[in-house]
């Protein structure tokens, strides 16, 4: 607890906001408190102003996060979406912006697209490039966290291995971290709508179905990265259902969007994809909603053996189907709590998701910001001196 990145650290979580308060929680010398607090002023991280109460004497100087020097990018990306937003370190948003984009268009198209957007929000907010300190991306698609790169992504075709790090790295010299879009949700619902949660599963159900895992206020990702993946579950009795995968019943292949659609298009109802199911549930078709509600027993059948080995104390329901979660989390209640363990579900919540459409590009951003205020991070950043992060070649053309 005595490095420059512990003291920031401290600030960030507001459990200290004054030298005096340092010391007293760190135990260290003002001597030593001054050394570490003024590398981190002069790194341009935090700012000191006189603004709080005085107990009789001089008021004492505020230690805070200069939010104002800093913010990140968060950008989410779906098969046909994609979402920038601006958050300063603090994690408030500032501002973003959603456009269709077909994922299908590959790497250099969508890259050149959240450049061009990021820009546009930093003029927005009349914020320098140089206040960028990080971008957090979600895609939809495996990822090696590692390296950033996704791998052999089934709706992604051409963006296998691409180095989607290194496109900004080599334009604007930032920290750049990638991740599966299922992670980047759950991040985003746990630290802006269901704060208390330490142990929550995000579920999304839309074309796929994928899960993101908070373990103890934290994103698990497993070995590889491909922690939560759901999706690829086999469903007992499914029959030969062929999966993207080239299994055959998956729960993604038996209860996604697309199968949704397609059975409904067999029972003559015809539906084009997720989104035409929800329309007509919305719209009052008995049937969709029935099916709709047996699809959310298939995912509670699958989440209720996860709630017996992890038991998590909240789960909550995004994507595309989550927009009639009614029907769909009745499904899914009806089965966990019946075949579910009475400690593992004594508490649990099933919930739709709070974070709403933002929450892939907030916890994209959440993502930037955790890393680059990490205390390790921070510490090797000060040990190179201070300063920021270089400035940038100009932007992309505009979409």
């Amino acid at each position: 607890m005595n490095s420059p990145g512990d003291v920031l650290d401290l600030i960030n979580r507001g459990d200290a906001g004054t030298r005096a308060e340092l010391a007293r929680r760190t135990g260290m010398a003002r001597s030593t408190i001054a050394q570490r607090v003024d590398a981190l002023i002069e790194y341009g991280l935090v700012e000191e102003s006189e603004s709080g109460e005085s107990t009789g004497g001089r008021p004492p100087r505020v230690l805070r996060l200069n939010t104002e020097r800093n913010c990140v990018i968060g950008a989410d990306l779906g098969a046909t979406h994609c979402r920038v937003a601006l958050l300063d370190i603090g994690g408030t948003l500032l501002a973003s912006r959603e456009d269709p984009l077909l994922i299908t268009e590959g790497p250099l198209p969508v890259m050149e697209h959240i450049d061009a957007r990021m820009h546009e929000l930093l003029a927005e907010t009349g914020r320098p490039i140089e206040a960028v300190k990080a971008i957090g991306i979600g895609v939809p698609g495996p990822v090696e966290f590692a390296t950033g790169r996704p791998v052999n992504p089934p709706i992604m075709p051409g963006w296998h291995e691409y180095p989607i790090p290194e496109y900004f790295r080599d334009r604007y010299d930032v920290e750049v971290l990638v991740d599966n879009d299922v992670n980047v949700l759950a991040l985003g619902e746990h630290r802006f709508a269901h704060t208390d949660a330490d142990h929550l599963l995000f579920v999304k159900v839309g074309t796929g179905i994928g899960c993101g895992i908070i373990a103890d206020g934290r994103l698990h990702r497993g070995a590889q990265g491909s922690a939560g993946d759901i999706g690829h579950i086999r469903v007992p009795g499914s029959g030969d259902v062929l999966c993207r995968c080239g299994n055959t019943g998956c729960l993604e292949a038996v209860a996604g969007g697309a199968a949704l659609a397609a059975r409904l298009t067999a029972a003559g109802i015809p539906a084009a994809d997720g989104r035409a199911v929800v329309e007509l549930v919305n719209s009052g078709n008995a049937e969709a909603g029935r099916m709709v509600r047996d699809v959310g027993r298939i995912i509670g059948d699958v989440l209720a053996g996860i709630v017996n080995f992890y038991n998590p104390g909240a789960i909550v329901v995004g994507g595309v189907m989550a927009q009639v979660h009614e029907p769909l989390l009745a499904g899914v209640r009806e089965v966990i709590y019946q075949r579910s363990l009475p400690l593992a579900t004594h508490l649990l919540t099933v919930v739709p998701s709070g974070a709403g459409e933002e929450g892939g590009a907030l916890g994209a951003g959440r993502l930037a910001i955790d890393h680059i205020l990490a205390p390790d991070q921070i510490n090797r950043a000060l040990a190179k001196g201070p300063g920021v992060p270089s400035s940038a070649k100009p932007p992309a053309a505009t979409r």
